[in-house]
């Protein structure tokens, strides 16, 4: 395998593969490591409606398949590896990946976020079976379903009041006695005749039915410790979202939460040749839309960073 590279790409979700796409249309001839969970989040999905050019759906492993069947068409390199650091004290930068190390004039980062999960049982199991951690994605399959969301922050908050468009009932379930998040969206969520609250409980356990898709919660109070089952049609945890940055911790500027900062409308980080995109960087979108589009963003970048260095 060559160890010197134009570009590299770290990560193989819509962001890395329609980065690697265009690199390799450019002929820039790109690596791209995947990781372990090659296609990042979207291989946790089953339908996926909302991304343009499937009007009949698409299943989200089969959508990561075709980009990156696509990006190997066009030349890019894919492999199966984790990225164990990378050296920035000298340029060309370093990729170290297991014992083989390779030399990049500039890395597209697009190691995306991990929603955070509850680490109970059932939680793996029905996942994308009823149990989801994206109402923007997910929340049109729940029309009129009474439905649960867990979490008692802005997002929290945010995916109840959004799924109240397609549900029936939405009831958030709170360990606390009281909201986390903010004044407004608090009031707003509070005032919505369509959610309903079950505070000082928390979920222990999902159930499933016969056919593998999820049917209920088991949850206990917070108070007495009572145990008990109720119904559901779906669930959404909304606990919030950890990027996948510590490869990068100390390196890149990020923010407050640990998401990559890229500098006015571009991909570009605070340091040279280096780009990031999709949800490693975006904390409010969150789609695969929208990490497809910075993925594009960041080859462009990437492509015109070299062009214009002679490299």
């Amino acid at each position: 395998m060559e160890t010197k590279k134009k570009v590299i790409i770290i990560g193989s979700g819509p962001a890395g593969l329609t980065a690697a796409i265009y690199c390799a249309r450019a002929n820039l001839k790109p690596i791209v490591f995947e990781g372990f969970q090659a296609g990042g989040q979207l291989t946790m999905t089953t339908d996926v409606e909302n991304f343009p050019g499937f009007p009949d759906g698409v299943m989200g492993p089969d959508l990561m398949d075709m980009l990156r069947a696509q990006a190997i068409k066009f030349g890019a390199e894919c492999v199966q590896k984790n990225v164990d650091s990378i050296d920035i004290s000298s340029y060309p930068y370093k990729v170290l990946v297991n014992k083989d190390s390779f030399d990049t004039d500039s890395i597209i980062i697009a190691t995306g976020a991990s929603a955070k999960l509850l680490d109970i049982k059932g939680e793996e199991l029905l996942m994308g079976r009823g149990l989801s951690t994206c109402a923007t994605c997910d929340g049109f399959f729940y029309k009129d379903k009474n439905i649960h969301v867990i979490g008692g922050g802005d997002s929290a908050m945010e995916e109840a009041i959004y799924l109240t468009k397609f549900a029936n009932k939405v009831t958030v379930i709170h360990r606390r006695d009281q909201l986390r998040a903010s004044k407004i969206m608090s009031e707003r969520a509070l005032s919505n005749k369509k959610i309903d609250f079950l505070f000082n409980t928390y979920p222990t356990e999902f159930i499933g039915d016969e056919n593998g898709n999820l049917s209920g919660i088991k949850i206990v109070s917070s108070i007495n410790s009572e145990t008990s089952e109720i119904d559901s049609d779906g669930v959404f945890i909304a606990i919030g979202h950890n990027p996948n940055t510590s490869l990068f911790t100390g390196v890149l500027d990020m923010d407050e939460n640990g998401y990559i900062k890229t500098i006015g409308k571009s991909s570009k980080t605070n340091l040279k040749a280096i780009f990031a995109c999709g949800d490693v960087q975006d904390s409010i979108y969150r789609q695969a839309i929208t990490a497809a589009g910075s993925g594009c963003m960041a080859a462009i970048d990437a492509e015109r960073y070299l062009e214009e260095n002679n490299l």
